[in-house]
């Protein structure tokens, strides 16, 4: 039987930066995966929809220009664009196999059941380590209802060669908004149907209604308020979505993202006595589990800090610190940014608007139009606008922001919080001109001087 110092399971972002610093320390590491090296993000989620996306944006960027300069509307080839995008994920193989190689990582091939807290079963082989490390991230939660087998995930809607000409999602969190909103800039018709009352509920209500409005405006049916009951095959591709409700929508394709569940299953875990359920896996302040030898990292944790690479990454890192040194400090997160690929973005970071206004002693808001006053600066973006938390210490607490530019402008606010970054020190640095981060530091100047 082999021995590792650590075997971590999964090999997404959640686990093998962690994994590279103890093997670059001296440590032995093996990495279990049953699917594609690299996990969710790097072959089936965050790197395919930038590739397909960013050509999008661009458009949407030309198009402000159209009668002002641009003679010539852009258009946009789906199937090249996904020829495209299956040549780079498909290197994503070669290249992560390649890397682990050279990181010196032992892949184990298969899925990873514990026999007890040192010891996993993989393809009927048993190893053994001193950690371990769940890093097995969360998958797609599904509508058990009649019809579902025509339903279908990200996953699918990331390899379609062709968009279907009439595209349903069922959901309005951030893989419906961002995917319907990529089908109504190739003129699809498109509906959303949701059991809420609004989109994107973890971000302003400000900006999500003005993207609600646009892609209104782009021909989208929103449905709120709807429990989706049943699903009727009419014909080769085509079908009928049904509410209790007594709404129904015929379509040639329908997506579901209702939201994701913890990938625990299969693995033993409360036979070993590791506490999870849908939601994740139970952690303490070092992301060890209630069987102290093995962590949890990233998407498959219990936690309410967002679930995003970025933040994998982090915990990862974390992790491999705390096994080298035992008397590592308790996890301490940053801010995190999260960031909605709708065209236009939105973003936000830190204390958010509705906690600023419920707090008044704490905090105060601020809302800037950048759109209205700096359109020149902002490539013509009318709508642009950003939504600043100022302590009553005179330093940046949070902010969320509606723009193309939307994740440049949020790494900037981000900084700025972490290092909590006063108007003196700000007033004290030079950005380059014209450009939007000078416009950025130009309007959030005079806020935080503000009393």
């Amino acid at each position: 039987m082999k021995n590792y110092d650590v075997i971590f399971v999964g090999s997404g972002h959640s686990c093998w930066h962690g994994a590279l610093i103890l093997k670059s320390l001296g440590k032995s590491v093996a990495l279990v995966e049953r699917e594609l090296l690299g996990g969710t993000c790097t072959n089936y989620g965050c790197d395919a929809k930038i590739l397909l996306d960013s050509p999008f944006e661009l458009k949407e960027g030309l198009d402000r220009y159209q009668g002002i300069g641009l003679k010539q509307e852009a258009s946009l080839d789906w199937s090249k664009l996904m020829a495209y995008k299956k040549q780079v994920i498909g290197y994503m193989q070669p290249a992560m196999t390649g890397l682990f190689n050279q990181f010196g990582f032992d892949v184990i091939r298969g899925e990873g059941k514990f026999v007890d807290a040192n010891t996993i079963e993989v393809a009927g082989e048993k190893y053994q380590a001193k950690n371990f490390v769940i890093g097995t991230g969360q998958t797609y939660i599904p509508l058990d209802i009649p019809g579902k087998e025509y339903f279908h995930d990200s996953r699918e809607f990331l390899s379609l060669d062709e968009i279907p000409d009439h595209v349903t999602f069922v959901g309005s969190g951030i893989i419906s908004m961002e995917f319907a909103s990529l089908c109504l800039s190739l003129g699809k018709k498109v509906d959303v149907v949701t059991i809420t009352e609004t989109t994107l509920d973890q971000y302003p209500l400000e900006y999500t209604s003005k993207i609600v409005e646009k892609m209104k405006a782009q021909g989208a049916n929103f449905v709120f308020g709807a429990h989706v009951e049943s699903i009727e095959k009419l014909a080769e591709d085509r079908y009928c979505l049904k509410t209790k409700e007594g709404v129904e929508i015929e379509s040639n394709y329908i997506l579901v993202a209702v939201g994701r569940k913890a990938n625990v299953e299969g693995m033993n875990l409360e036979g070993i006595g590791v506490k999870a359920s849908s939601r994740g896996i139970v952690v303490d302040e070092h992301l060890r589990t209630t069987v102290k030898n093995i962590y949890a990292s990233g998407d498959v944790i219990d936690k309410q800090i967002p679930k995003l690479t970025p933040t994998a990454e982090f915990e990862s890192n974390y992790i491999a610190m705390d096994i080298l040194n035992p008397l590592n400090g308790k996890i301490k997160y940053p801010v995190v940014p999260n960031l909605v690929f709708t065209l236009p973005r939105i973003a936000q970071v830190g204390v958010s608007a509705k906690e600023a206004e419920a707090r008044p002693d704490l905090y105060r808001v601020e809302r800037v139009e950048l759109g209205k006053t700096m359109s020149w600066l902002n490539k013509n973006q009318a709508y642009e606008h950003i939504t600043y938390i100022i302590d009553k210490k005179g330093h940046l607490a949070g902010a969320a922001v509606l723009s193309d530019d939307a994740g440049a402008y949020i790494d900037v606010l981000t900084l700025l919080i972490n290092l909590k970054v006063g108007v003196r020190q700000l007033s004290k640095m030079i950005f380059s001109f014209p450009t939007q981060t000078y416009g950025l530091v130009s309007s959030l100047i005079p806020l935080l001087l503000k009393k």
